[in-house]
C-alpha cells in the first residue's frame, strides 16, 4: 500500500532488486511536493521497462515545514539504499502566483535533490511538457492520459495507482530513460517508439 500517514512506509512492491546488472539502469523519480511527494523506481533492462516500486510520501499530517524536508530526505535516502539506482529524475516546479507555494515547493525539491547527491546519483531535472511530450508525444496532455498511458505500456494495474503524484513520479522516470532509448530510435516520443517498434514491448 502507499505511505499514507506512515513515516517510512513501504510503497506499492512492484517488482525486486538486487542491485542493477550489467547493462541494466535503475532511475528513481521524484514528483516534489510538500503536501504529496510521489515516487516511482523504473528498471531498464535493453528497451524493456518495469516498475520495482511506486508511492507517495504523506506530508500533510506535519505542520512544521523543515519537518516536512527532514521526511522527504529520509524517505529518498531509504528508497535508493534500497534500490540502489543509479540516477534520479526529478520534475521542475512549474511557476505559479503563490510566492509562498512555489519557495516551499522549491525547498521540497533542493532536499530531494541534495538528498540524491548525498549518495552520489547523478539527477536530471525536466519540465512538466517535456515529461508528458515524452509520455505521450502531447505537451498539454493531462494528467489522467499520462497515467493512462503508462498503465498500458507499463502493464501496471490502474486500480493500484491512488494519486497522480504517483504516475507523474513513474513518468519523470521512464520519461528520463527514453533520452536514450528514443535517441537512438530518432523517435520524438515513447508512442512514437511503441509504434515503431511493436514486438520490443510487452
Amino acid at each position: 500500500m502507499a505511505d499514507k500517514g506512515s513515516d517510512i512506509g513501504v510503497g506499492k512492491a512492484v517488482g525486486r532488486s538486487l542491485g542493477a546488472k550489467p547493462g541494466d539502469k535503475i532511475v528513481l523519480g521524484i514528483d516534489p511536493g510538500t503536501t504529496v511527494m510521489g515516487y516511482g523506481v523504473v528498471l531498464k533492462q535493453g528497451t524493456k521497462l518495469s516498475i520495482l516500486r511506486f508511492g507517495v510520501l504523506h506530508l500533510s499530517k506535519y505542520k512544521d515545514h523543515h519537518l516536512k524536508l527532514r521526511k522527504i530526505y529520509e524517505r529518498i535516502t531509504e528508497l535508493i539504499k534500497e534500490f540502489q539506482p543509479q540516477e534520479m529524475a526529478i520534475e521542475a516546479p512549474f511557476y505559479g502566483e503563490n510566492v509562498q507555494s512555489m519557495l516551499k515547493l522549491g525547498r521540497a525539491q533542493g532536499v530531494a535533490i541534495a538528498a540524491a547527491m548525498a549518495a552520489d546519483l547523478e539527477v536530471t531535472e525536466y519540465a512538466p511538457a517535456k515529461i508528458k511530450v515524452s509520455i505521450t508525444g502531447n505537451g498539454l496532455a493531462s494528467k489522467g492520459q499520462v497515467a493512462a498511458m503508462l498503465t498500458h505500456l507499463l502493464d501496471l494495474d490502474s486500480q493500484s495507482v491512488e494519486l497522480h503524484d504517483e504516475t507523474d513520479a513513474i513518468a519523470v522516470a521512464v520519461c528520463h530513460l527514453n533520452q536514450g532509448v528514443l535517441g537512438k530510435q530518432s523517435a520524438k516520443s515513447w508512442g512514437d517508439f511503441v509504434k515503431a517498434n511493436p514486438n520490443r514491448v510487452k
